[in-house]
């Protein structure tokens, strides 16, 4: 019996943020890969290395974590006044499928780079020295994002001395900016109930406060005390109890239900991406996941998000835009959480360390809008080249 040998694809292996993935040109892929489908989606899962019931991605490019299991396709605009076409695509470590719901914030500092070094942007936009700014449209939720690159030399910076918690080494400063930020699933509102806080009844669990934002990324925020939890607690404190994991899954598949992201909860295990489930609690001190002291007074808020069914390590970015709207806007749990009132932007705790993100809410007819989210994220190439998978 005779096997297909394997095919190489360029690729490059990039850190965006507290996340890393494979990134591909839309060109680059097989022929058959290069639209949307099962060719496509069997491509990724393999590069990745998954479904692996093992849940080690041992066999491909994956680091068995929802961070680490990540590709991006980046294409030529199909907008007017942009530079590159930023295509996300969250695989599952033990199932079979690709999720395209959402967007990943925390890539998208990586987005820039690769547009800038994979000449999506003219050279007449990039300064010998200074900052390039790329103009990049998320086509998984149709929104502008707008990076903002330093160059030195002509070329981009990736090393420097800006320190983000939950990655280990410092690096150069990379600032996104997320434009209207509200995604526009459910109802079309950035409060998809039309409520700032809701009742949601989870059967097996109880009715828990909660607010449901599209901004960045679909999100429920819970408050910590109503299911059990203090907010400064690390991966190993809920990873390890499949009790609460199954828990947060039951809240996440009905909150899905309620914001209008699926019309049952038998739909929910196919959309891992989104919604994400976080609680918040007021500030306390607590250690970082490093070891390092985090003190009451150094945070406003703290939050716990969970990604593809586990707690993140640190923060999602597209969450921590959420975050910072919720944050913005008085009377949501966040904002209750962080000490009520107007506020411009939010410093809060995760399991990692903290950070700062700032958001513009406002509110007209009754609505509230977000204009605008602005956060400060690092990047660089880590590997480039080809990667390998099996010809069929």
């Amino acid at each position: 019996m005779t096997h297909a040998p394997q095919i190489k694809v360029p690729a490059t292996y990039m850190r965006g943020g507290t996340s890393k993935g494979v990134f591909f040109r839309l060109k680059d892929l097989p022929e058959a890969a290069q639209v949307p489908g099962k060719a496509r989606d069997n491509l990724l899962l393999r590069v990745i290395g998954s479904p692996d019931p093992y849940q080690k991605q041992i066999d491909g490019m994956g680091g068995a974590t929802s961070s680490t299991s990540k590709t991006v396709i980046l294409a030529e605009p199909t907008q007017p006044d942009h530079d590159v076409d930023y295509l996300f695509g969250q695989v599952s470590i033990d199932k079979p499928f690709v999720d395209w719901s959402g967007n990943c914030g925390n890539l998208t500092a990586a987005v820039g780079a690769f547009a800038i070094n994979g000449g999506f942007v003219a050279q007449d936009r990039i300064p010998e020295n200074g900052i390039a700014t790329v103009r990049i449209w998320q086509a998984n939720i149709r929104k502008t994002i707008v990076a903002r690159v330093p160059i030195t030399n002509g070329e981009v910076q990736e090393t420097g001395d800006f320190e983000l918690d939950g990655v280990t080494f410092p690096a150069a400063e990379v600032q996104v900016e997320f434009m209207d930020p509200a995604d526009g699933e459910g109802e079309g509102a950035m409060f998809p109930t039309g409520n700032l806080v809701d009742d949601l009844n989870v059967p097996g669990v109880g009715t828990l406060k909660a607010t449901m934002i599209n901004a960045g990324i679909p999100t429920i925020f819970l408050n910590a005390d109503d299911i059990g939890y203090k907010g400064s607690e690390l991966q190993d404190d809920i990873n390890g109890n499949p009790e609460a994991l199954a828990m947060f899954e039951n809240i996440r598949a009905h909150g899905a239900v309620k914001m209008g992201l699926i019309q049952s909860v038998e739909e929910a295990p196919n959309r891992q991406h989104t919604p994400k489930v976080a609680f918040v609690a007021k500030p306390s001190d607590y250690v970082s996941s490093s070891g390092k002291a985090i003190g009451a007074g150094d945070v406003d808020v703290l939050v716990r998000a969970l990604s593809m069914g586990k707690l993140h390590h640190a923060m999602m970015g597209t969450a921590a835009v959420a975050i910072a709207t919720a944050a913005a806007v008085p009377g949501t749990l966040v904002n209750l959480a962080a000490g009520g009132g107007d506020r411009t932007s939010v410093t809060f705790g995760h399991p990692s360390g903290t950070l700062q993100v700032g958001a513009e809410a406002s509110q007209a007819n009754g609505q509230w809008t977000a204009t605008k989210a602005i956060m400060s994220r690092s990047a660089r190439v880590l590997m480039e080249g080809w990667v390998r998978v099996p010809g069929d």
